[in-house]
């Protein structure tokens, strides 16, 4: 059981203990992770990812050291302004590498001046990215597709892609079953594999479940279809977030 909390902003010690709640109420219990009731401890933690921050920096050294990633320095100004001009133009944005254009004492002294930067991921270029899928075959991205995406972010922690990867690795994790939609992840996720020398794990993409309307089921389908219903009654709804699975029955 590991908590995937690296986006700090809709994460909580108490969306945590629901998750882990939840589970146990289910009976889907674990034998490693955060300890609940009679799961979890073991060893291999912590279980938390925003605590495996070291882990994931020493992974990020590594690739700039042998030149897989790049620091740079836009600001979210300079990048919005670069796709409005894209949009504008009418072709798909890309980022310039224009960072890469800086030389070694330039990157430094900006570093130690603490300006913030964030650290891309220097996707090769040409050739196909592949992945053998158990659920789809073998699915190929072309290297071209893939712009270079960030790895560590502005405020000092590493974004989702970075972090699963260096983790699944750290945790002798085997099997990755998860939707369709993850499925543009792969490749970058693969892509991070191959230049730190990681094993690659079993993926296994999954239909989606969608509602009878066509749109994608959601984990919030449940509070948005019992908010409607107490609207429906003229009863005042409580307020967001608090709707739980005994109001629901």
């Amino acid at each position: 059981m590991r908590i995937e909390d690296t986006d700090q902003a809709r994460s909580s010690g108490e969306s945590t203990q629901a998750i882990l709640r939840d589970l146990a109420w289910l009976g889907i219990g674990w034998d490693e992770g955060p300890a609940y009731g009679e799961h979890g401890r073991g060893e291999g933690g912590p279980w938390l990812q925003s605590q495996r921050v070291d882990l994931h920096r020493d992974a990020v050294d590594r690739l700039i050291a042998e030149g897989h990633a790049y620091r740079a320095f836009e600001t979210a100004e300079e990048l919005d302004a670069s796709r409005a001009a894209a949009r504008s133009e009418g072709r798909t944005w890309r980022y310039d590498r224009a960072a890469l254009e800086l030389d070694a004492e330039t990157i430094e002294q900006r570093v130690s001046e603490g300006i913030p930067h964030v650290v891309r991921f220097k996707v090769p270029d040409g050739g196909a990215v592949s992945v053998r899928d158990e659920v789809l075959g073998e699915v190929s991205v072309d290297a071209s597709e893939i712009d270079d995406f960030v790895i560590w972010k502005a405020d000092g922690s590493p974004t989702y892609h970075l972090a699963v990867v260096v983790d699944d690795q750290d945790m002798d994790v085997t099997h990755v079953i998860r939707g369709q939609e993850h499925l543009n992840n792969t490749a970058r996720h693969a892509l991070l594999q191959d230049a730190l020398g990681y094993d690659r794990p079993c993926y296994a993409h999954l239909s989606l479940i969608f509602n009878p309307d066509g749109s994608k089921m959601s984990k919030r389908d449940k509070d948005k279809a019992l908010r409607v219903a107490i609207k429906e009654r003229a009863i005042d709804a409580p307020p967001a977030g608090t709707l739980d699975a005994d109001a629901w029955n």
